[in-house]
């Protein structure tokens, strides 16, 4: 029996506030931070039956402590989901839930279901990454992979080692870019709407209310850049200033069949087109966003040139710029990220590539000349991971701009 493939939607995302590593968060629970993403998500669209979630599906990297025990079917009983909703976990390293959004989408997809919550938790000043982990002797006795593999600083000077033109003045002018386009973001009100307060407690302050994200540094320059330790290579270019942080946070997505959501009335923000995942040498991690990126448009029949809005995760300044460089994209370009990165904002591992998916839904109600756009990231271990999607209100502009936009070859004027 054949099966028609059904149209997979971005309804809706949020996020809290990133924090430092023993910052804001220090005493809130990982788990928690997951639970108010949920229950926000769900107070946002207040016309989706609770018992209408087919499936809820959380990504750590870090599986232990407040971030174990198949945190998806936890959190989703803690948020007041109905005892029939089910939930799981998932790893994917820094693409958790990206990787929680592919895997529900592809289930979308497929039929299996008409809605599903996707995000992800990462909490590294309680759980830094690798914590518990036995990785086996073997890996680097029989050298499959080099040491450096599983140090992601190291990666990224070896990134650097490949791409000889990305000097250590391109990626701090770059960081310098990240902190401002973020701070011009907050200043606009571009950000706020994606976040929900975080209540903290410290035994020592007392309570408080996590609204912005704690990393960010808007006071940055090239000057205090070039001053920081290059801690992974003596006179390396790889420094705290122009690489994500160590940061706590959480990430919560809402997908849905797209007949499901019009008869729910809930908001359509994003198509999906496809996606890919790709494995590259360990090494080099931060390479994969290039072919993961060239099989997706593979997949999708397009070309770089049909991509009109990029968000790529910022682990490292060298990975956003090796991309760029690949597909001769210029540092400054206004289509990247537009509203600042991980190197302002934080990076809490599988928490980020919601983040990325707000972020890009927001470029396209903003742009609605723009069609289609990715969202990308590096991750540990040697692997990329994109996802295309299409801008709904492109179609809509489209169809409110009639036949009168296309010449007698069909193309759009």
């Amino acid at each position: 029996m054949s099966r028609p493939q059904r149209e997979v939607v971005f309804v809706d995302g949020v996020r809290t506030p990133f924090g430092k590593a023993k910052g804001q968060y220090a005493e809130t629970r990982a788990d928690d931070l997951v639970i108010k993403s949920i229950r926000e998500l769900m107070r946002r669209n207040p016309s989706l039956p609770p018992e209408r979630v087919d499936e809820v599906a959380i990504a750590a990297t870090t599986q232990i402590g407040d971030q174990g025990l198949t945190l998806g079917r936890t959190a989703a009983l803690l948020a007041g989901l109905p005892q029939s909703v089910p939930g799981y976990s998932i790893d994917r390293m820094c693409a958790g839930a990206m990787t929680a959004v592919t895997s529900t989408a592809s289930g979308i997809a497929f039929g299996a279901y008409d809605v599903a919550i996707a995000g992800g938790v990462e909490h590294m000043g309680r759980h830094p990454m690798g914590e518990g982990v036995d990785p086996n002797p073997r890996i680097l006795s029989e050298r499959i992979v080099n040491p450096d593999a599983l140090v992601m600083g190291k990666t990224a000077e070896n990134l650097h080692d490949r791409y000889p033109t990305i000097t250590k003045q391109r990626v701090d002018a770059y960081a310098v870019r990240s902190q401002q386009k973020t701070k011009a973001a907050y200043d606009d009100g571009k950000i706020q709407p994606d976040l929900v307060p975080v209540a903290t407690r410290s035994t020592d302050a007392g309570w408080g209310l996590a609204t912005i994200d704690e990393p960010m540094r808007p006071e940055t320059t090239l000057e205090s850049l070039a001053a920081l330790k290059t801690p992974f290579r003596s006179h390396g270019n790889v420094t705290a200033g122009n690489a994500a942080g160590i940061n706590d946070g959480a990430t919560a997505a809402l997908l849905a069949d797209e007949e499901t959501a019009r008869e729910l009335g809930l908001p359509v923000k994003m198509r999906l087109v496809t996606y890919a995942f790709v494995g590259v040498e360990p090494e080099v991690m931060g390479a994969g966003p290039i072919p993961a990126t060239e099989k997706a448009l593979r997949l999708a029949g397009l070309t770089i040139d049909d991509i009109g809005a990029f968000e790529v995760n910022e682990a490292f300044a060298v990975q956003v710029l090796a991309f760029l460089e690949h597909y001769g994209i210029a540092d400054d370009d206004p289509r990247v990220n537009p509203y600042g990165g991980a190197i302002a904002m934080g990076h809490p591992l599988a928490s980020s590539g919601v983040r990325l998916m707000n972020q890009l839904a927001r470029a396209f109600e903003e742009r609605p000349e723009v069609r289609y756009g990715l969202t990308t990231m590096c991750i540990g271990i040697g692997m990329g991971g994109t996802v295309i999607w299409e801008n709904p209100h492109w179609t809509l502009r489209q169809a409110q701009d009639g036949a009168g936009t296309t010449d007698s070859t069909g193309d759009d004027k």
